[in-house]
């Protein structure tokens, strides 16, 4: 039976894939931790533990009495708030990762690790982006994924360590609140549009990004945790796609549900930084060796937010 450690577990992504993994393998199997006490009330059902992602001594302890096998590491800094302490973003983000990866070779675990679109860079084609162009990230956070990626492959290849990784573009979730990404005024917006009905974005009108939908994105790291080893061939991390869209259209979408919505644009810092990222990506070879494929659109994802968030949570 696996064992399963999650560290970071109270941000947008981790909250639902605790419910996700809790689902597939009993609650009494998952262990959530996050570095805030305060977290340990969004999980009632399983386990948790504070802990400092840093502290691969605690880390290694918790191994150790909890028999854990696997470990999904989530904790970091994101892109916007990263670029507010640079050095502290790269010593949290790389010393949380080299721990993990240190502990996965000394107990043969299996280790889940999110890597971002924010690892391209100016050089990286920035439609349908490959899986490996140029890459020179415009951010700390960037820097240090794409860093990651390599230590990531450098221990799957030296040490034979199960790792595995996606390259999430944003994620859109009516589950937990924005985490300090430049992606997150596609979650805000529709916070706005039912709170307000009007929202002011951060970025421009026409700026595409990739975003992908929370179900997608869970169901992403499943199946590839679940893939049989001799399918993973990528040891630093696949590129995976959901859907593209600019704030326009975004805004678009949602006046067909509320047509008084009323969108502004006041770009700030974060627009240099998506400016820097790709339109959209191209996850051929993620579908062709795990099988991976996409299931909600612009229109399924705003039906379903605007259906399931909940205003007052926010």
């Amino acid at each position: 039976m696996e064992k399963i450690l999650i560290t970071g577990a109270a941000g947008q992504l981790g909250v639902e894939l605790t419910t996700a993994l809790a689902s597939k393998y009993g609650a009494s199997n998952i262990l959530a931790s996050d570095i805030n006490s305060e977290s340990a009330k969004k999980f009632s059902s399983v386990k948790f533990l504070t802990l400092d992602a840093t502290d691969s001594k605690h880390i290694e302890n918790i191994i150790v009495t909890e028999n854990i096998t696997q470990i999904y590491h989530l904790a970091a800094i994101l892109s916007a708030k990263g670029e507010d302490n640079p050095l502290f973003t790269w010593d949290l983000n790389m010393k949380s990762l080299l721990g993990i990866l240190e502990a996965a070779r000394k107990y043969q675990l299996k280790i889940f690790w999110p890597s971002s679109i924010a690892v391209f860079g100016k050089d990286t084609p920035r439609n349908n982006t490959p899986q490996n162009p140029a890459m020179i990230p415009g951010t700390v956070y960037g820097i240090s994924k794409q860093a990651g990626e390599q230590w990531c492959n450098y221990y799957a290849e030296k040490f034979k360590v199960d790792v595995r990784s996606v390259r999430y573009p944003g994620l859109i979730s009516y589950s937990a609140q924005p985490g300090g990404g430049t992606t997150d005024y596609a979650v805000d917006i529709f916070y706005k549009s039912k709170e307000d009905k009007k929202y002011t974005c951060f970025l421009s009108k026409d700026t595409r990004l990739p975003m992908m939908y929370m179900p997608d994105a869970i169901r992403a790291t499943l199946e590839l945790m679940e893939a049989p080893a001799s399918e993973i061939k990528t040891r630093t991390s696949y590129n995976v796609s959901g859907v593209s869209f600019t704030p326009a259209e975004l805004a678009e979408e949602i006046s067909k549900h509320i047509p008084d919505f009323k969108i502004l644009y006041e770009p700030d810092f974060r627009q240099h930084i998506a400016d820097s990222w790709p339109q959209s990506i191209n996850d051929d070879v993620a579908e062709q060796e795990w099988g991976w494929e996409p299931k909600y659109d612009l229109k399924k994802i705003t039906v379903d937010m605007l259906k399931n968030i909940k205003c007052e949570a926010y």
